[in-house]
């Protein structure tokens, strides 16, 4: 495996390559993480990670600050995946260059977490554009446990028709139902009890009211999630994944996604 802090050292390097994954994280990788490379493995390109953790897409100080890192054990599995590359770049290395394209952000951004995480999904789709246009690479992948986020990634790559495609990838989750997580590192084993209560609590009602809608009482809902150790709600909705919407007249599946808190680790997901 190839390591490059700089992009036109790695540019150099990957212009002969003519089929390129690429996996962007933010370290601390996990076995979702692992689970993304491993696809990527079947379309047979090169493979390209990278790793920054970037400050635009924080709200919060002491959440960037206190965003797991563990880059000597993620070099370790990166190698033992066999990873062509891996990119670490600084931020001057990622910010300081004018970008060919502008953001495109779709409205959905307003919706779920562009409610309460002001800034969050422009500054991921900054830095997303800012790969793509140093790394060009023929397909990106993508966990489907940040949904909202995947499809403005992608609504931004159509709407630029840029030549990349989205992969998307299952969530991948511990034995005890919880989306595998970088801010899971920062729980302790009572507070992922109480996560996994909360999941399969969840897991329930969304079975429940994929057969009968008018059990999604969200003052119920919600008392019974903070019974269950969350600590603060962001939100719980039933939105049709082709829309967006909850138009019950609408035939298409529906999901449930949810943001909370246990303490101060800010979970999401959707089933």
């Amino acid at each position: 495996m190839k390591i490059f802090k700089n992009k036109l050292i790695l540019q150099k390097e990957i212009s002969k390559d003519n089929c390129l994954s690429f996996v962007p994280t933010m370290g601390g990788l996990h076995k979702g993480h692992l689970s993304l490379i491993k696809k990527a493995k079947r379309y047979k390109c090169k493979i390209c990670v990278s790793i920054f953790v970037n400050p635009t897409q924080f709200n919060k100080r002491n959440d960037f600050k206190n965003y797991p890192r563990s880059l000597k054990s993620d070099i370790k599995e990166l190698k033992k995946l066999k990873v062509n590359y891996l990119y670490l770049p600084t931020y001057a290395d990622i910010y300081f260059f004018k970008t060919k394209r502008k953001i495109y952000i779709d409205k959905f951004s307003k919706q779920l977490c562009g409610k309460y995480r002001k800034g969050h999904f422009k500054g991921v789709l900054n830095v997303i554009n800012r790969f793509l246009e140093i790394i060009n690479p023929k397909y990106i992948f993508l966990g489907n446990k940040d949904l909202q986020q995947l499809i403005l990634i992608d609504s931004h790559i159509k709407k630029n028709n840029i030549n990349t495609k989205v992969i998307k990838c299952k969530t991948i989750r511990e034995k005890n139902g919880v989306a595998c997580s970088t801010r899971n590192l920062n729980l302790t084993n009572r507070e992922l009890t109480m996560a996994s209560n909360i999941y399969k609590y969840l897991l329930k009602l969304n079975k429940r009211i994929k057969k009968n809608y008018k059990l999604f009482k969200i003052n119920v809902i919600r008392k019974d999630l903070i019974s269950l150790g969350a600590t603060k709600i962001d939100y719980i909705e039933n939105l049709n994944i082709k829309y967006f919407g909850d138009n019950r007249k609408l035939k298409n599946k529906f999901k449930l996604f949810f943001a909370y808190y246990i303490n101060e680790i800010r979970l999401i997901d959707n089933i």
